[in-house]
């Protein structure tokens, strides 16, 4: 049995995990048939925010603190996802929500359970992971975009949680969209 994941395919059988994940089986279905690039297509057509793999666990992230956290907490949480490449010091996360830093810190880490660094940098390996799995982008690229500011800090996020380096993991060495 396999609860975490979207969706799973064996052999013939394709199932989802609910409605939204539905749309991403079909996804799976279409990349399956007319390949990556026409899926991808449909995806931004839809305007996903992200086509996420069958591995992927149903609750993200995101969605987890989002439970957790207070409604201004919470927002701050959902612009975080979407500004990754800004400025995510506990300084100018706490001026987002209008609090001291040393009381936000406390905040957001007994709100959510994890510090502000901690989330911050999950969510730059998690859009970094995504960026491997979807696009044949440089290291320098995908480091630019997930809001790392160099390729090196980067490969350290990405040693830390996943146990290995972006590339080993574009080839196949991590969890992949399909097995």
């Amino acid at each position: 049995m396999q609860r975490e994941r979207i969706y799973v395919h064996d052999g013939p059988v394709w199932t989802s995990a609910g409605v939204t994940t539905g749309i991403e089986l079909a996804l799976a279905l279409v990349e399956d048939d007319l390949g990556h690039a026409v899926s991808m297509e449909i995806a931004r057509t839809l305007a996903l925010p992200m086509l996420r793999g069958a591995e992927q666990p149903q609750l993200s992230q995101t969605l987890q603190v989002q439970a957790q956290a207070s409604h201004r907490l919470r927002e701050l949480v959902a612009w975080i996802g979407t500004h990754l490449q800004d400025d995510l010091s506990i300084e100018a996360l706490a001026g987002r929500v209008q609090m001291s830093p040393r009381n936000f810190a406390r905040a957001f880490s007994a709100e959510t359970g994890c510090t502000p660094a901690r989330f911050v940098e999950q969510a730059r390996v998690a859009a970094a992971a995504q960026l491997l799995r979807q696009t044949s982008w440089t290291q320098d690229r995908i480091a630019t975009r997930s809001g790392f500011g160099t390729v090196d800090a980067l490969q350290r996020a990405f040693a830390r949680h996943h146990g290995l380096t972006p590339n080993a993991y574009r080839d196949g060495g991590g969890t992949r969209p399909r097995t």
